[in-house]
């Protein structure tokens, strides 16, 4: 099964990714600003809105682990994201934390993977300007494309 996978270097300490990746406050501050519903916490789920009343997806928190590791498993949204996974992997590097990001166990590559590849780099650089300059750019205020 096709994998997206990306890397990119954030100049913060592992605990501090670890922090905006893991709680609804820090996810808002990159990836969808008061789109995230629910508990991050192991067996909880959380929601993602992208401007719409049912949200974009749904998924399952499987793995948080302090050192580094989350992991969370889509239950409901598109189609192609059911029964995929989404990784993210931390490690300390000599210039902060290297996030290497997987979504993983698509069905098949299609056009929606490609477009979601793109947004989810695009999401990642947010991610990284919100650890180090304090200013992210997530939904609603992203690029569209």
């Amino acid at each position: 099964m096709p994998d997206i996978r990306h890397r990119v270097v954030i100049e913060r300490p592992v605990t501090d990714v670890y922090r905006a990746i893991t709680t609804t406050s820090g996810i808002g501050e990159w990836w969808t600003r008061g789109g995230v519903h629910g508990e991050s916490k192991v067996g909880s789920t959380l929601e993602f809105y992208f401007g719409q009343p049912a949200p974009a997806a749904v998924v399952e928190v499987t793995t948080l682990e302090p050192d580094g590791r989350v992991r969370w498993n889509c239950v409901a949204g598109a189609d192609e994201w059911v029964g995929t996974t989404i990784a993210f992997d931390l490690s300390a590097t000599g210039q902060g934390t290297a996030v290497l990001f997987t979504h993983a166990d698509w069905r098949e590559p299609n056009d929606f993977m490609a477009h979601c590849s793109a947004r989810w780099a695009y999401f990642l650089l947010s991610l990284k300007s919100y650890q180090e300059t304090g200013r992210g750019t997530p939904f609603p205020d992203d690029l569209k494309f």
